[in-house]
């Protein structure tokens, strides 16, 4: 796998790796730690090439960490996705695996060891209450718990382990500055109570360690050198680095942000893919209009495509807006190279070669890749009626038509050249036959007299093809910021994400097609197999040909 280009994150480590560097003689270690309470995205991805890339350029080591301290939302099918997410883009934690709920009993005796210096204290200041007290940038915030005995707090401590009191009765604050222009440093929550089950430990606790908190203990317990995050946490590395300067362990991480990825079109709140997914908008998780990873996948992405989309995209300290077209982009580069041709009729109408023999079969052998002769060729079966586009005929063409209509010549590919002599229709004037006549003398579409052929188009035989439905994506949403300002994001579904063919005829041979397999259908786009309808044939349109971002 190629080594990530260098970015501002690396200068840094390379000042902390060099001589006299804060890490200097030390093996690069960096973490990714997603909360299991929903499906990995697109902007995960970014996360977790930046961190298990950045170790892998330093020959570092990258742990895989579940960020488990939130019990009401967290459910271990999601842990199961999260792991086969990133195995599936390429990268392995070894036997680093971790839960943060691991260090439940470490992350109690840490903040029971803050209580005794004198820098948390229990407080019985509701949440409301709270946040009426938190005053502003020329009023400090107030508690009057601030002052409790030590001892005091300590045993308000146990005993809100030991299931005393009821959800929100009592919190756990740092103590810290009251005045702080960093409201993340005005005495913050440390510890909540919240009697639930949780999916790990069960009913072993009812108070749970606050994200801020834990983060830096359990980056400090693995030995992260590197704790590298999204900059949301810009404003808490203080908090961070208080944490671990005021308990008893000697590694310091290096909190890092970098700016998250968004991307037009498209919704990344966690929130808000799981009410797409449980209102019923879209099929599951794995819907391929989501952007979560396995949606992608399931869509046509290969995890080339996504890395070099994250790689071209870069990371920065600044947040911006990626067009969904460049990721396209990325995925078409790849396809181009690697996805093996292949010809399907989305909207077949028959085409009768009349002054083809009837019982006559014969092949023809067609490379699978005009640029890689290493990919081969595949047998294709041409006989007197086949299956064309029903837009490859007219009967009265338009101006600079180049394919069927009655006179006109158009090369079959890789077959012949036939001459349309007409058509039949049905009751409803719609067209259900086109006629055509073939010169025995052009077969593999070569003219021996030299004489011009503009059109060409694709087709499949219809004596042998396979019935296929394929289905055609489109953005989810109609607007390019759904996410934004007081819009309700539901409003600006796109009722034509999907759009499903269900009487396409494609090549025999893909009847053996294996799930997630890709191919190039001919003047159509970039398909895949879909991977979770087994028991048929479906092809998921993974991006179109047209390429805007091209020069």
């Amino acid at each position: 796998m190629e080594v990530m280009s260098g970015n501002f994150i690396h200068s840094f480590i390379d000042e902390d790796i060099a001589e006299g560097g804060a890490y200097y003689g030390k093996k690069v270690h960096t973490r990714f730690p997603p909360e299991p309470n929903g499906y990995l995205h697109i902007g995960h991805a970014k996360a977790i090439f930046v961190d298990f890339g950045t170790a892998e350029k330093y020959n570092g080591l990258c742990n895989l960490r579940m960020d488990d301290t939130n019990p009401t939302k967290e459910d271990v099918e999601y842990v199961d996705a999260i792991k086969e997410d990133i195995r599936w883009l390429g990268f392995d934690w070894g036997d680093r695996f971790y839960f943060a709920s691991d260090y439940f009993e470490q992350m109690y005796d840490y903040a029971v060891e803050l209580i005794k210096k004198g820098l948390a204290y229990v407080c019985e200041l509701t949440g409301e209450q709270m946040r009426e007290y938190r005053g502003d940038l020329s009023t400090p915030a107030k508690s009057p718990y601030r002052d409790r005995p030590i001892e005091e707090s300590l045993d308000l401590f146990k005993r809100m382990r030991e299931g005393e009191f009821e959800d929100g009765r009592m919190t756990l604050r740092a103590k810290i500055d009251l005045s702080s222009g960093n409201f993340n440093m005005r005495d913050p929550v440390l510890y909540r109570i919240n009697h639930m089950h949780h999916h790990r430990t069960g009913d072993k606790w009812c108070i749970y360690p606050m994200y801020d908190f834990a983060h830096p203990i359990e980056d400090a317990i693995e030995g992260i050198t590197h704790s590298l995050c999204t900059l949301e946490f810009e404003a808490h590395r203080p908090l961070y680095d208080w944490v671990v300067d005021n308990i008893s362990i000697n590694v310091k991480p290096r909190q890092i942000e970098f700016a998250r990825l968004g991307i037009n079109n498209t919704v990344m709140s966690k929130r808000k893919l799981r009410a797409l997914v449980e209102e019923g908008y879209v099929d599951g998780w794995d819907d391929p209009r989501m952007p979560t990873i396995c949606g992608l996948r399931r869509r046509g992405y290969t995890p080339k495509a996504i890395r070099s989309f994250t790689d071209q995209i870069g990371v920065s300290k600044v947040n911006s807006i990626v067009e969904y077209g460049f990721l396209e982009h990325c995925l078409r580069d790849d396809l181009n190279e690697t996805a093996t041709r292949a010809m399907a009729v989305l909207d077949p109408v028959k085409l009768v070669i009349t002054n083809y023999p009837e019982d006559k079969t014969e092949e023809f052998e067609v490379e699978n890749h005009p640029n890689h002769p290493e990919m081969g060729t595949r047998t294709v079966s041409f006989s007197r009626e086949l299956y064309i586009e029903a837009t490859d005929f007219m009967e009265e063409p338009i101006k600079k038509y180049q394919r069927l209509y009655p006179g006109n010549e158009v090369r079959i590919k890789s077959a012949y050249i036939v001459k349309c002599t007409g058509c039949k229709k049905d009751d409803n004037g719609k067209v259900v036959e086109v006629y055509a006549e073939y010169d025995p003398e052009t077969r593999g579409g070569n003219t021996p007299d030299g004489r011009k052929v503009r059109g060409t188009i694709h087709w499949v035989n219809a004596r042998d093809c396979a019935d296929a439905e394929i289905r055609l994506y489109d953005n989810l949403f109609t607007v390019p910021d759904p996410d934004t300002g007081d819009k309700n994001f539901l409003d600006y579904l796109n009722p034509d994400s999907l759009v499903v063919l269900d009487n396409c005829k494609v090549e025999n041979r893909l009847k053996d097609a294996k799930p997630e397999e890709r191919f190039q259908f001919m003047r159509q786009g970039y398909f895949c197999l879909d991977n979770k309808e087994t028991d048929r044939l479906v092809f998921n349109r993974s991006v179109s040909l047209k390429d805007s971002f091209k020069k």
